[in-house]
């Protein structure tokens, strides 16, 4: 009975303890992002106070989230390894060097979206990537590891082989996207070429002179996912009611941006200061593609496959699973 009593005691003690644990789950997390409708999903979470919504349902009361811009994914990924950021919202690279990186360390949650990004240039020679010469050069968020440039090395690939996969490397420069869009207006910059993303893609196209040379559909042969949301498995062990807020949070946008895509870009110019025409906004919405609001990765394991092929990915995975959260299985990704 004695016996009985202590196991009793314990066991109080030891759902006390979880009950505290769960209590003290993290209610002022901080979020970043990329500048660009991409980003769309976040730009409702953040109008529409959604992760907090959830959260308070979930049982975290009082959650406040902090939106956070970052021009490139390098430096959110970085922000997020200092411990600066709690969770980072970019591209399918970034994730995939992290998640190696940190030997599983860093997983994701969900995605919200699979547009195309467009490279562009407003020079005249440049047709299609056959026709890039050393001298002339491509802006892209993050030298390296950015969606763009892995998308140019695996254009390397299929155009020259294998061995010449970093034929493009020395080409890009790190230009933000707004600044990107900038240089391409301005006929004297020494930057013609910019590997895009909605909606600067689409503003450029609109310029004179400004062409597409390739997408990355055309590279990679489908839907490609851009928008992905990743942490730290320390942060999503020690918060899973607030992972599971966002995760519902981001499916509640997306369903939102299908149902009303109007009021998603009101909250998008609201947030972003864009001033892009809501007209024009909506036209983009409208070009191939760019109806592709998911949360199921696309086209991810094609990214892993050639990373570790040439090398910046030390273990591939076996699955699309191994790099997201065991509670993330179920959004039947690839």
């Amino acid at each position: 009975m004695q016996i009985l009593k202590h196991c009793l005691v314990a066991a109080a003690v030891t759902l006390g303890l979880a009950s505290a644990s769960q209590a003290q789950e993290k209610t002022a997390i901080s979020i970043t992002r990329q500048p660009g409708i991409l980003y769309l999903a976040s730009h409702v979470m953040e109008t529409q106070k959604l992760i907090e919504k959830h959260a308070a349902a979930d049982g975290v009361a009082d959650v406040t989230v902090e939106w956070r811009t970052f021009s490139g994914g390098g430096a959110q990924t970085d922000a997020l390894l200092a411990g600066n950021v709690d969770i980072v919202n970019t591209g399918t690279g970034n994730l995939l060097l992290l998640w190696d990186r940190t030997r599983g360390k860093v997983k994701g949650i969900i995605t919200s979206s699979a547009q195309p990004v467009i490279m562009v240039s407003n020079d005249p020679r440049i047709k299609s990537l056959k026709d890039i010469t050393p001298s002339d050069k491509i802006a892209v968020p993050t030298v390296g590891v950015s969606t763009q440039a892995i998308l140019l090395q695996m254009a390397a690939a299929k155009m020259f082989g294998e061995d010449k996969v970093k034929t493009f490397d020395s080409n890009t420069v790190q230009l933000g996207h707004p600044d990107a869009v900038a240089a391409i207006a301005n006929p004297n910059h020494e930057v013609k070429n910019h590997f895009a993303a909605p909606p600067f893609q689409y503003i450029e196209l609109k310029q004179q002179g400004v062409h597409r040379v390739t997408d990355s559909k055309e590279i990679l042969g489908g839907a490609l996912t851009q928008a992905t949301f990743f942490t730290t498995t320390t942060f999503a062990d020690a918060n899973p009611k607030i992972v599971k807020a966002l995760r519902e949070a981001t499916e509640e946008a997306v369903a939102f941006i299908k149902k009303d895509p109007k009021a998603a870009l009101e909250a998008y110019k609201t947030v972003s200061g864009d001033k892009t025409s809501l007209d024009d906004l909506l036209a983009m919405l409208k070009e191939p593609g760019m109806d592709e609001w998911r949360t199921d990765p696309q086209g991810t394991m094609k990214f892993a496959e050639h990373l570790h092929k040439i090398g910046t990915l030390k273990t591939m995975p076996k699955a699309w699973t191994d790099y997201y959260l065991p509670d993330s299985a179920y959004l039947n990704g690839n």
